[in-house]
């Protein structure tokens, strides 16, 4: 019997190139071989109809279109992350031993921040470099990665003979019969998104010392062919470090272990040391602005971080010395709608700093630090004008002002603002907590995990509005935001251990909703998968009405909603 006939719609990273017809069965990466034709940025994996498949699977009968990725889309990003992390795992287990763990923390410095456990004092640069040289080596041998679809039960005693138990007991918690595991060579691993057919697809990686771990470098996200000026962070660094420390004291590094803290009915204590330690760091923060005299506060950072609430919360702070507070959004500053500039699809380009009446800004901020009485504006986002002569403000001479706003750390927004007048910080939800020793969960995810839920909740705008805009909001955040971060004198983890765990019971109806149809149902079923490791906080009680978590929620204490 004739295998039958399959038309294709043929697109290479969303573009079309041609109409094709083919044979069910047919392998993905056989098809794309045609289209593979950059040495350099190699296919890597393949959308069809919304879904992500490998390109060792088989072309469907019902397929109507193939999407091959590169690593210049997310998801053949996505996919080289995964494939130089397993690539380091095996390298680590055949230079450092099989009994030696390699952890990848987080994301640091355009790249991955990892750890060797048991640390024995000897993850120097020699063994760095040795390590480094077995990766070479294994890209060049181009070996297979390799899917195996089998029973969980089947998976744990494969994933068993590891040192790391982490993967086995994140699958005691996943909700389906079947796991894909991997196999490269001798080592075996899970990963929740799809890899590369091989290691040679590789493009380019380094791995170097830094400070007590190393950092796995990563292609650029804009140019894959080439590795991103490194520029060490230390500042992140620092927090990622504070944060790791606070899991381990909790006994919480991981989601399975999230999980069974949870069936153990220990949530409570769990959510009340989370939120102690969000408050001592706002009160050291209140100190350390009090001790500096400092009476401007620039708060910025990325979307659904928590710079609301974290503002209010300061101001309380600082009232505890005596400091009365008044708190301005540069959202009130911005120009007319209609002045503002557009992008090529027509949406109104509020997160350039021209959309700010910057001189109005400034000429109404040095005149309250004189002391001087400002009618400050407050923006009418419906007819999209500033509106005047309901917030008549004058400040005390020893009152400080909170701005909350992106471009905070920005000078061209305080231009002139003494230096020695500013406070800056930085806000951001920096997730620690990992899937296991080897799935890391992006900072990104916790703030669009929050904003799902925020824009479901007070704007009405369901999940798939939210995810397909979410590109848009990162790329501003990378121009207007994340450049100006080093700027800060302090920075603020947002990020709650167990808030994923709060989220999934709002998030995942809402992405349930995403159709197969739909342009963002790749984006949903990920998200879907992530949450699916993550047991569902039983009891919301224990969380305070003044949580950074509220403002996503609802039933914040903090602000009208």
């Amino acid at each position: 019997m004739e295998n039958k006939r399959v038309n294709l719609i043929i697109k290479k990273n969303g573009k079309f190139i041609e109409n094709l017809e083919v044979d069910a069965g047919t392998r993905l990466g056989d098809i794309g071989q045609k289209y593979d034709t950059d040495p350099s940025c190699r296919i890597l994996v393949v959308s069809t109809g919304n879904r992500i498949r490998e390109l060792s699977d088989e072309l469907r009968a019902t397929t109507k279109s193939l999407d091959f990725l590169t690593a210049e889309s997310f998801e053949g990003f996505r996919a080289i992350e995964r494939a130089l992390s397993f690539i380091l795992v095996r390298a680590v287990g055949e230079i450092a031993g099989a009994k030696s763990v390699i952890k990848i923390e987080h994301a640091l410095d355009k790249g991955l921040f990892c750890e060797i456990e048991p640390y024995l004092g000897w993850l120097d640069e020699e063994m760095i470099e040795k390590i480094k040289e077995r990766m070479q080596f294994i890209i060049a041998a181009d070996e297979p990665f390799e899917k195996f679809k089998m029973q969980v039960e089947d998976a744990k005693k494969i994933l068993s003979n590891h040192y790391d138990p982490q993967q086995t007991y994140l699958l005691d918690f996943r909700d389906k019969k079947t796991a894909n595991v991997y196999r490269c060579g001798w080592c075996w691993d899970y990963y929740y998104g799809a890899l590369p057919l091989s290691t040679g697809f590789v493009p380019v990686f380094d791995l170097v010392p830094l400070e007590y771990g190393a950092l796995l470098r990563l292609p650029d996200v804009k140019n894959p062919r080439t590795l991103p000026r490194m520029q060490h962070d230390r500042m992140m660094f620092e927090m990622y470090s504070e944060s790791n420390a606070m899991l381990r004291t909790m006994h919480i590094p991981y989601v399975s272990a999230l999980d069974r803290a949870i069936i153990k009915g220990k949530e409570r204590k769990l959510v009340q040391v989370s939120e102690a330690v969000h408050e001592k760091k706002i009160a050291q923060i209140a100190d350390s602005i009090m001790t500096t005299k400092k009476r401007v506060v620039l708060i910025a950072g990325p979307s659904s971080s928590g710079k609301t609430s974290f503002a209010q919360r300061l101001a309380v702070q600082l009232n505890v010395h005596g400091i009365k507070v008044t708190t301005i959004s540069t959202d009130d500053y911005f120009i007319d709608r209609n002045l503002v500039q557009k992008d090529e699809e027509g949406n109104y380009l509020f997160e350039e700093l021209e959309a700010v009446d910057v001189e109005l800004f400034n000429s109404q901020l040095n005149a309250m630090l004189k002391g001087e009485e400002v009618d400050v504006p407050v923006y009418d986002f419906i007819e999209g004008v500033k509106k005047f002569g309901t917030r008549k403000t004058q400040l005390l001479p020893n009152e400080t002002i909170i701005i909350e706003g992106i471009h905070g750390l920005n000078d061209a927004l305080t231009p002139n603002i003494r230096p020695r007048d500013k406070f800056k910080i930085y806000i951001s939800p920096l997730t620690a907590l990992g899937i296991d020793s080897h799935n890391r969960i992006p900072a990104s995810d916790a703030r669009l995990f929050r904003r799902l839920v925020r824009d479901s909740r007070t704007r009405g705008r369901n999940a798939s509005v939210t995810l397909l805009s979410w590109k848009d909001v990162r790329a501003g955040e990378e121009k207007n935001i994340f450049p100006y971060q080093e700027e800060a004198d302090v920075m603020f983890n947002s990020a709650l251990p167990y808030e994923l765990a709060v989220l999934k019971k709002y998030a995942k109806p809402l992405l349930e909703e995403v159709g197969e149809d739909d342009e963002a149902y790749t984006e949903a079923s990920r998200l879907l998968k992530l949450l699916s490791y993550f047991m569902e906080l039983p009891d919301e009680s224990a969380i305070l009405n003044n949580s950074l978590l509220k403002e996503f929620i609802g039933g914040s204490c903090l602000f009208k909603e």
